[in-house]
């Protein structure tokens, strides 16, 4: 891990309009190198993933495990790491800048949303410690102020301003105002010249439409399932079913394009999946009848495939492969269930 904060921070201004900077989520070092080959130029750790690979609920891993994940991650790539670690877990701000820094992050995000009582924090007490948190990195660390007014069901956006406006203040370099409704995004973004930061929706509106709202970072965060429903949703406020984080290969397909990327596999496929991944690594052997419009199976495996529809990704035995990275399907589009 060879990336700066200050080559992070850069990434955030002075993009054209329509090049909103897209970063994807990865939930461990294998995804991370899936993401940095695709040939995004920066990653940003959810903590639902990272916390469901580590066999967590979202919000429940500790803050050790956590931070062993993040290091993992960006030992594994030379692009920046911004580390997702909630509500700094209660940890004093040196201490927390001193671990950020030691697993190899160079940006992190915060939330107000308190983790033990999982009720929004004061503002202003809120705005104080991430002055504190400033103070400590420095230039260091890119700070991304989650503000999580939406999703505790505030629906006046005047809360979500004024906390944009007093995080800034503090020396946030981003905002999030998570699950924000699109139609909100003009406000929030005449609130601020911070740049801001949505969450990729699943559905409505269409990517290339949020820069054109006030977007100026896209990044994953978890989707809604419903139970055995595969609509997939973008609030985690109005989910049923609870939430789940967006699978590698679904982010794939959520983010056809993003600054700096190269093709995944010219004259292929037009989706990265773990089976085409397979495929160019030589453990598929022979011409994939997908690209006649005849594959079924996720793949072809060579000797020794089960044939039938597969909903993962493919291994070199032909078995399904296991994980977060082979669960959404080959051709499963809109369909795939995340996770």
């Amino acid at each position: 891990m060879t990336a700066t904060a200050g080559a992070f921070r850069a990434l955030h201004h002075g993009r054209e309009a329509g090049d909103p900077l897209v970063l994807p989520g990865p939930w461990d070092a294998a995804s991370a190198r899936v993401f940095a080959d695709a040939g995004f130029p920066a990653l940003a750790t959810p903590s639902a993933g990272v916390s469901a690979s580590l066999g967590h609920e979202d919000g429940e891993a500790p803050a050790d495990e956590m931070f062993a994940a993040v290091a993992r991650i960006a030992r594994a790539v030379d692009v920046p790491v911004s580390a997702d670690v909630e509500d700094g877990y209660g940890l004093a701000p040196k201490e927390l800048v001193a671990r950020l820094l030691d697993a190899g992050a160079v940006g992190c995000n915060l939330e107000d949303t308190d983790r033990s009582t999982k009720r929004l924090k004061d503002p202003r007490a809120h705005a104080d410690w991430l002055s504190e948190v400033r103070a400590e990195a420095g230039g260091e660390l890119f700070v991304n102020a989650r503000v999580d007014t939406f999703l505790h069901g505030v629906s006046d956006p005047a809360q979500a301003v004024a906390r944009i406006r007093l995080y800034v203040a503090a020396g946030a370099d981003c905002v999030y105002p998570i699950t924000a409704p699109s139609a909100r995004l003009p406000l929030l973004r005449a609130a601020t010249d911070a740049p801001i930061n949505v969450s990729a929706p699943a559905s409505a509106p269409p990517l290339a439409e949020l820069p054109r709202l006030g977007a100026t970072r896209i990044t994953s965060a978890p989707v809604c399932t419903g139970g055995r429903r595969r609509r997939w949703r973008t609030s985690p406020a109005s989910c049923t079913g609870g939430g789940r984080p967006i699978s590698e290969d679904a982010q794939l397909r959520l983010f056809p394009a993003g600054p700096g990327r190269r093709s995944l596999h010219a004259g292929t496929h037009e989706e990265g999946t773990v089976g085409d991944r397979a495929a160019r690594r030589g453990r598929h052997r022979g011409r994939c009848p997908r690209r006649a419009g005849a594959c079924r199976t996720g793949g072809t495996a060579g000797a020794g495939a089960r044939p039938g529809r597969r909903r993962g990704g493919v291994r070199g035995d032909g078995r399904t492969a296991a994980g977060p990275l082979g669960r959404a399907a080959h051709g499963g589009g809109g369909g795939a269930r995340p996770g």
